[in-house]
């Protein structure tokens, strides 16, 4: 919101000489937050005056452009030019050269002399063309920074001003003035205004606040203006889109009147372009009381206005020409044609006020906030009017908004009305919130008086009364998020200062640090850097389509998921129950821009729901729930197992002068996914598995000693690849950590280094094609006891010299025992009764 701040000097005691980042530093004491300032004279600067045209002389040029040779008066006749400088001419006659033909001898213009900037560091000087000195220039709208319109330059009579010749256009068109732009909270809605802001900086500054709403008198709404009907069929959550709608009429506008500079001024500073008087009255109001309103056309509306709900299959042609299909939550303005308006949105474009228009039917309204949020959203249409009805405006304000417009049309459009005004309403129920004596206090940790709360509260225009219990609140009209007792207390710690709540850091009780379970984190996560992987943080929404894929290892299965209410995007609905979709989507973003060698991992939280999603029960506020509450509450939250998963792809290193990188595979993602287990000190089996997200006879699957799965690692499948446009190359690795963490023994001991020599035998066993080998070498590990110490697969051949269907897998055995050193004959029994165990349970033979 940008605050001009003549505007609200109107209002509040603002000292003359302030300046906007004085009314931010006051506003952030009240918890509004400073954006920026906004200064026209900070791109506008230099002579710039009124000037009349004495003579205009037309020359056609060679390249077909004709010129006008311009004298203009910048001074009254008679007084002597004041201004000094390079091509000011003394006389106070300048000779200008101008474009433009939208202007005649007599009129007056504004005239940039010799020394100004404009906007864009465009500097005016004398300079020689079309075979004259043109010692200035003639300014259009856009050029001065007022404006788009180009079409010609300024003519002020057009814009119905009348000023002496060099008169100071700043003055004239109020760019002197400044803005301050804060941000508005979501809860804070009324500080869309200039009444809110100003009524804020009176609290923070302890000065005088004047109710812009105590200088308008509001006509009897006795008997009816224009026939309105509230008829919400389907209200939100019980509550009516609509409660309350005033209608007034306006005749006899003269909708082709110039808007007045002060007005238009005030907008543009405001950031808000003007289009025409009747339009900008409209915005001025909203803009200064923060109630939206609209202006109808009366010719063009066909019987009684009518507020309901869409029905199926409506559309609505609105103000920005665009046909929009109606849901039947969206709340509607209607006549007797049908839609011609998105209650508190926009407008419709069949019945828009324009120059031809002469009476004027004005909306002002009071629409549920929530309604109003969903229909923005729904139909994708951020506004002015939508941004302040659903944060929630004034339920009071809506008849002393329509007489505030009414007062300008008449005023400055020269129409006529009626005193009186149609006024349907259902006034909401009153909301009274207790606050017991000493809550802020033992809250917030400051010990406030009862004069302090009273003071806060009454700032803010609550109706206080006292009890002997504490306080009776009855928050104002425009104050809808004050609901409950602690939104009071808010107030309180906001009005008698933030800088009051003591700072103290609360002592860390000795002996505590990082859980077992983070420290764990840490250590894989640290691990998996220091191995050169880089870490990344993916958002956890994922599709349907995307966890049936990477959330199970069986193809054409559904998986259990967790469906966001209010998702970020309706394609990515869900919570995941992998971490590869957002890995692979980080990897084919950055492959996208040029970074072909990748080693990504991410460790993070999987959503896996249970037969219960969510409770019924919402436990009240203020009081610790029962167990049987939490037993519940509980229940409805799905599991978050941590997981680690990484996606490699590209080579593992950078090319270099007589080296050439060597291309990331399958087994590089199996050692990375190793380490893991290494790191939190856990052997992961590995066996050859299937995963529809895997390349098929590339996967490995990973598990405890236990037997239980705990993930895969591999190359990933090519269908996949090439669908999400990378290379037919990647490898990937994804491991549920939270149950290899919790295989993690709480204390490793280290076994003491054998002193002894080592014994090593080497062993091929030719066995059926498809025995898988790590199977044989469990086999081998459990025969040849506990004198061996390593066995490690080295060679699986198949050729010439083995039967067809077989294959040779040749293992490395390595011996040693604890207290002695071993004899041939022992290492050799201990190899021979491995070997022997392989050939019963696998038919191996020995080459």
């Amino acid at each position: 919101m940008r605050i001009p701040l003549s505007w609200l000097r109107e209002y509040a005691q603002v000292p003359a000489d302030a300046t906007a980042e004085d009314i931010m530093a006051d506003l952030v004491k009240v918890g509004l937050e400073e954006e920026d300032v906004h200064r026209p004279s900070d791109e506008l600067t230099g002579p710039i005056v009124v000037g009349q045209v004495l003579s205009l002389e037309k020359e056609p040029q060679k390249n077909g452009k004709t010129i006008n040779w311009c004298q203009v008066r910048v001074v009254p006749e008679g007084q002597p030019q004041t201004l000094t400088g390079d091509g000011i001419d003394p006389s106070g006659v300048q000779g200008i050269v101008c474009g433009a033909h939208n202007f005649e001898v007599g009129d007056k213009v504004v005239v940039t002399l010799p020394g100004a900037v404009l906007p864009g560091d465009f500097r005016i000087s004398p300079r020689k063309t079309y075979g004259h000195v043109s010692a200035g220039m003639i300014a259009s709208v856009r050029e001065l920074g007022l404006g788009e319109d180009h079409e010609g330059i300024m003519v002020l009579s057009d814009f119905g001003l009348d000023a002496e010749l060099g008169a100071d256009v700043f003055e004239l068109f109020g760019l002197s003035d400044e803005a301050a732009e804060i941000n508005v909270t979501p809860d804070r809605g009324y500080c869309f205004s200039i009444r809110g802001v100003a009524r804020e900086y009176a609290l923070s500054t302890g000065t005088e606040f004047v109710d812009p709403v105590s200088r308008i008198t509001v006509a009897d709404p006795a008997g009816q203006d224009y026939p309105v009907r509230l008829e919400d069929q389907a209200p939100i959550d019980g509550v009516p889109g609509c409660d309350r709608f005033v209608a007034r009429t306006v005749r006899g506008v003269d909708a082709t009147r110039p808007t007045p500079q002060w007005m238009a001024s005030r907008l543009r500073l405001a950031g808000m372009r003007s289009i025409s008087l009747v339009v900008d009255i409209s915005n001025y109001v909203m803009l200064e009381l923060g109630q939206p309103l609209h202006f109808y056309d009366a010719a063009k509306l066909r019987g009684p206005i009518v507020v309901r709900r869409a029905n199926p299959g409506e559309k609505l042609t609105t103000l920005d020409e665009k046909v929009r299909e109606l849901s039947t939550e969206d709340l509607l303005i209607t006549d007797d044609r049908g839609p011609i308006g998105l209650a508190g949105v926009m407008g419709g474009a069949e019945t828009e006020v324009g120059s031809d228009t002469s009476d004027v039917v004005i909306e002002s309204a009071h629409f549920d906030a929530v309604s109003m949020g969903r229909t923005r959203r729904r139909h994708r249409l951020p506004s002015e009017a939508s941004k302040r009805n659903e944060r929630g405006v004034d339920f009071a304000l809506a008849d002393v908004a329509a007489q505030r417009a009414v007062d300008l049309l008449v005023e400055l459009a020269g129409g006529t009305t009626e005193p009186t005004a149609t006024d349907v309403r259902e006034d909401p129920a009153a909301v009274v919130i207790d606050l017991p004596e000493g809550f802020a206090s033992q809250l917030i940790g400051v010990d406030y008086t009862r004069e302090q709360e009273l003071a806060a509260l009454a700032g803010v225009g609550a109706d206080v009364e006292e009890y002997d219990g504490g306080l009776r609140v009855t928050p104002p009209t425009w104050r809808p998020d004050l609901a409950i007792k602690e939104d009071l207390v808010e107030e309180i710690a906001r009005l008698v200062g933030y800088d009051q709540i003591p700072a103290t850091l609360p002592v860390a009780p000795p002996g505590r640090g990082l859980t077992r379970a983070q420290q764990l984190r840490r250590r894989v996560l640290q691990g998996l850097a220091d191995a050169g992987l880089t870490e990344v943080l993916c958002y956890p929404f994922v599709s349907t389509a995307q966890n049936n894929r990477f959330g199970t290892p069986a193809e054409g299965e559904e998986v259990a998921a967790v469906k966001l209410a209010n998702p970020i995007s309706s394609e990515f609905g869900y919570l995941r129950r992998s971490l590869l979709p957002g890995l692979l989507d980080a990897a084919r973003r950055n492959h996208g821009r040029g970074f072909r060698d990748l080693a990504l991992y991410e460790a993070g939280l999987v959503f896996e729901p249970g037969e219960q999603v969510g409770s019924a029960v919402l436990p009240p506020l203020g009081a610790k729930p029962a167990d049987e509450v939490l037993e519940e509450l509980y229940a409805g939250i799905p599991g978050q197992p941590w997981h680690v998963g990484g996606v490699l792809l590209g080579h593992e290193a950078p090319a270099a002068a007589g080296y050439a990188p060597r291309a990331w595979e399958w087994s590089d993602a199996l050692d990375v996914a190793r380490s893991v287990g290494d790191l939190l000190g856990v052997d992961l089996e590995v066996a050859q598995g299937a995963h529809q997200a895997f390349h098929p006879g590339r996967t490995a699957v990973l598990s405890l000693r236990s037997g239980e799965v705990v993930g895969y690692a591999g190359e990933l499948h090519p269908k996949l690849l090439a669908e999400q446009d990378l290379p037919e190359r990647a490898a990937a690795f994804e491991l549920n950590l939270e149950e290899i963490m919790a295989a993690a023994a709480d204390v490793v001991v280290s076994k003491p280094i054998s002193t002894f020599p080592v014994s090593t035998q080497d062993v091929a066993l030719v066995v059926d094609g498809g025995t898988v080998a790590s199977d044989v070498l469990e086999t081998l590990r459990e025969g040849a006891g506990e004198l061996l110490e390593e066995v490690a697969l080295f060679d699986v051949y198949s050729g010439a010299g083995i039967e067809e269907g077989k294959k040779s897998l040749a293992f490395g055995l390595r011996f040693r025992a604890a207290d002695r050193t071993l004899t041939a004959d022992e290492a050799s029994e201990s190899r021979a009764a491995a070997v022997a165990l392989a050939a019963e349970r696998h038919g191996a033979v020995q080459r």
